[in-house]
């Protein structure tokens, strides 16, 4: 019969040893039976055995139970129901103790996974490191910003940038700091703040990192808009009227010449001819104007999904004779064949134009001229439409005002076609960046995201 009770099998094993003890100091006393002894002998032993099995087996159970919950290994419970009704409490017990660990880790566990989504998700690069420069936690916006699949070190993003490097290593809390890189076509404004947390006892740093490179052009280019609707809206106003008026006072002096029956005055023709200079003078500062009001008047994007083959096509048909005047050489490179982009057609045509007759202007006479247009997919996944050029290029220090409003390299430029292809391609949430190595090779990419 198996004994279902903890506290009757102690009392039970108990009693047994106590009658074991009695009847064999009686035997050992009354009787020569020394077989009858030994056996006695023996079940003694072994219910002394019992016992002490019983004991260290609760013990047992209670110790594995309790590294259960040290090691956190929720799987495990107590059982001991079999040992009675104070054991099925403490059974009880344990049981909602591992229920509220489980309840408590649960928790933690799905708060630990929503801060992982928000830290992964958020727009804005975020790295935590220790002073070493360790990263315990790099999110998935920096590692595209940085251009990393994975780092464990700040040292790493030497190849990026020294100067990156040192200012996240010496940057001290709640601070703020600018820092300006060229990584291969891509020039990146960093915007870098810092604050400091302990984590398990360690100093950690916690770094965001923001490009705003695109705020930065974004500025300039409404800066230059205002100030060209301003500059605009009063010339206007004053060649507005001096225009109409010299036509008036020319069609006036027209009529009175007619009236003298050709009797008209040598100093008649003289005003007629300063009346006739100051109206086509007037009418082509109008002009002029307005070639710079198109500045602000780029029209919202129209986006559809463009095979980036025919868009070549078309904008190639269109400058096709010019080419061939010009006897330039036009290669072609699409990777891969189907490759597609978001964008509005005909503003993007306009821009590739305006690039072509850049790179035309700036063909060499003394070698054979060669343009490039390609496209293809970067690291990043971003679209990239190039046109490289082997013309006479830009030195460095036009390359850097090419972009704005009224700068031009040409003797007849208005200054406009590339501020013009800067604001639309920001439109189209890109970039366009040039890279130049004087009288060797320029090139211009269209940067879509």
């Amino acid at each position: 019969m198996i004994i279902k009770h903890f506290r009757l099998q102690v009392i039970t094993r108990i009693i047994l040893l106590a009658g074991m003890i009695y009847l064999f100091i009686y035997l050992l006393d009354t009787t020569e039976l020394y077989a009858t002894l030994i056996i006695i002998a023996v079940l003694f032993i072994y219910q002394v055995y019992a016992l002490i099995h019983l004991m260290e087996t609760t013990n047992r159970r209670l110790t594995t139970f309790l590294e259960a919950i040290r090691h956190a290994d929720f799987s495990q419970s107590f059982r001991g129901t079999e040992l009675g009704k104070n054991y099925r409490q403490l059974n009880e017990a344990f049981s909602d103790v591992m229920k509220n660990f489980q309840k408590i880790r649960s928790e933690k566990e799905e708060n630990y996974r929503y801060l992982q989504t928000v830290v992964q998700h958020v727009g804005i690069g975020l790295i935590a490191y220790d002073r070493s420069g360790k990263i315990e936690l790099i999110n998935t916006a920096a590692k595209r910003l940085l251009n990393v699949t994975q780092i464990g070190h700040i040292q790493t993003l030497q190849s990026l940038s020294k100067e990156l490097v040192q200012k996240l290593l010496e940057m001290k809390p709640r601070t703020r700091d600018l820092i300006r890189i060229q990584y291969e076509d891509d020039i990146l404004n960093l915007a870098i703040y810092t604050t400091e947390f302990r984590l398990r006892g360690r100093a950690l740093t916690l770094a965001s990192i923001q490009n705003i490179q695109s705020e930065l052009e974004e500025q300039e280019m409404e800066a230059w808009q205002k100030i060209i609707r301003v500059l605009t809206h009063e010339i206007m106003n004053s060649m507005t009227p001096i225009s109409s008026l010299a036509k008036t006072i020319d069609e006036w002096l027209l009529e009175f010449g007619k009236g003298q029956e050709g009797k008209e005055t040598e100093d008649v023709r003289e005003i007629q001819e300063a009346i006739t200079t100051i109206q086509k003078r007037s009418e082509g500062l109008i002009h002029f104007v307005e070639s710079y009001r198109k500045l602000t008047r780029v029209p919202q994007p129209n986006f559809h999904i463009l095979m980036v083959n025919d868009l070549f096509k078309r904008v190639v048909q269109l400058m096709e004779k010019e080419l061939e005047d010009k006897k330039i050489n036009l290669r072609q490179s699409i990777r891969p064949q189907e490759l597609t982009v978001t964008a509005d057609s005909e503003l993007i045509e306009q821009v590739l134009i305006n690039l072509f007759k850049n790179a035309i202007d700036a063909m060499n006479k003394n070698i054979k001229g060669q343009i490039l247009l390609s496209a293809e997919k970067d690291q990043r996944g971003r679209v990239i439409l190039s046109l490289t050029d082997n013309g006479q290029g830009i030195d460095p220090e036009a390359r850097e005002k090419i972009f704005i409003p009224f700068f031009t390299t040409k003797k007849t430029g208005s200054g406009i076609g590339l501020s013009l292809s800067r604001q639309i391609m920001r439109q189209h949430r890109g970039n366009i960046t040039v890279t130049s190595v004087p009288n060797k090779e320029t090139t211009f990419k269209l940067i879509f995201p």
